[in-house]
């Protein structure tokens, strides 16, 4: 079907100078239509891919990469445990917590929160808590019954470095007058900001003895929290963790991994991305209808010439060929171009959004107001790949019908005023 004679003419459609400048001037917006809409394509994926990333990093920062706990009660026996588990392949740190929701009160102001009971020494191996203190130090002793404070709690409890804040224990204490709250006061000695809201607004860091005293846990963790050296491999080791203990260690234990617990948060992004590319892709399909109408208009202009070629004894079948080739070279370019201009865009977005904010003296995401004030990119070949493939599907697509209308055209009637 496509011969040298076919592949030549349309070659030629394409760079021949069009008695009809307004072809011209649509083919030519066609092309910009392509590659406009594979370069956004490319380049939102892109940014799609640095926000993921980025919210990775951070809830991986706080959040323990696995999680051994007791299926019921509290965890007793969590050392010999810890050394079971360091032994593990992949492992880096380990750090026994406990965990309990209570209340916070400082003047009047009350907030629910979550209070963590670490070990500081443990916690500088598994989380960067310690290392995104924004007032203050990680200073937790056992025994002094101070707190730190994430930075959007410290703010809703208007709590400053220095402040004391009361912590209510949701079970209440038995005494001769009756039932009363179980409560404490704590020190504020830093503030944290991980950049994760569900950890910002709502973490309270206190020593680990402190929480077993306040929430009379006595010798027994809420659990284990672990930090491996590839996050992506989590659910591996948590396996093999579970068939270990279930031949080593005699108690009723889940490990969970960060991937079982943030499920519905990744899945949501990858559904937005999903949709995303979806709708973008009907951008290119949009240019790709835009090339129809191009083509169909070039057929026109043709008439004459098409019904030449029929008379010199071209086939149908190379008519066709024709002016699929030749959309086909219109769509190929706008690709090409767009490819590279998305890879560009992909690849700068930091600075050229960084340029913007500059030449009009505003701030995209302010940090005072967004946890991530920087646009993330992070582009993958996989996903140029695949846009490019759409595009080129959906282009060649186009030719398809313009091509065929104009293997049916009737030589006898195109030349009759010729």
């Amino acid at each position: 079907m496509f011969k040298p004679v076919a592949a030549y003419i349309g070659w030629r459609y394409t760079r021949a100078k069009r008695r009809n400048h307004f072809v011209s001037f649509i083919s030519a917006i066609a092309m910009l239509g392509v590659a406009l809409g594979l370069a956004a394509l490319i380049t939102i994926l892109s940014i799609m891919n640095g926000f993921e990333s980025e919210l990775r990093d951070r809830i991986l920062g706080v959040a323990a990469h696995i999680t051994v706990t007791p299926k019921r009660g509290v965890l007793v026996g969590w050392e010999e445990l810890t050394q079971h588990v360091d032994r593990q392949a992949g492992v880096v740190a380990s750090a026994p917590y406990i965990r309990r929701e209570a209340m916070l009160t400082h003047y009047g102001n009350v907030h629910g929160v979550v209070v963590r009971g670490v070990n500081p020494v443990a916690e500088v191996a598994i989380s960067i808590v310690p290392k995104k203190m924004v007032a203050g130090e990680f200073n937790l002793q056992s025994g002094s019954f101070d707190v730190v404070l994430g930075r959007g709690l410290a703010d809703a409890l208007q709590a400053r470095v220095g402040n004391r804040v009361t912590l209510i224990a949701p079970e209440p204490m038995r005494t001769p007058a009756g039932m009363v709250p179980r409560l404490r006061r704590y020190t504020v000695v830093g503030v944290f900001e991980a950049g994760v809201h569900e950890y910002d607004t709502a973490m309270a860091l206190i020593h680990i003895d402190d929480a077993a005293k306040m929430f009379r846990y006595r010798a027994g963790v809420s659990g284990i929290r672990l930090k491996i050296e590839h996050p992506f491999v989590a659910p591996t080791i948590a396996a093999e963790l579970r068939r270990n203990f279930s031949l080593a260690v005699n108690k009723p234990l889940k490990v969970i991994d960060w991937t079982a617990t943030n499920v519905n948060l990744f899945r949501a992004l990858k559904t937005e991305k999903s949709v995303m590319f979806i709708i973008l892709a009907l951008t290119i399909a949009v240019a790709a209808f835009n090339l129809v109408s191009t083509l169909v208009m070039v057929v026109s202009e043709k008439y004459g010439e098409i019904a030449i070629l029929q008379t010199l004894g071209m086939p149908k079948k190379n008519i066709i060929a024709v002016f699929f080739i030749h959309g086909g070279l219109i769509g190929v370019a706008g690709i090409f171009l767009g490819a590279i201009l998305g890879v560009v865009l992909a690849s700068n977005v930091h600075g050229i959004v960084a340029g913007l904010e500059g030449l009009f003296n505003f701030k995209i995401f302010s940090p005072e107001v967004y946890y991530i004030s920087e646009i993330p990119s992070e582009l993958k070949i996989r996903d140029v790949v695949v846009s490019i493939f759409v595009a080129i599907v959906l282009c060649l697509c186009a030719p398809l019908y313009p091509a065929f209308l104009a293997s049916r055209t009737a030589p006898a009637r195109a030349l009759r005023y010729d």
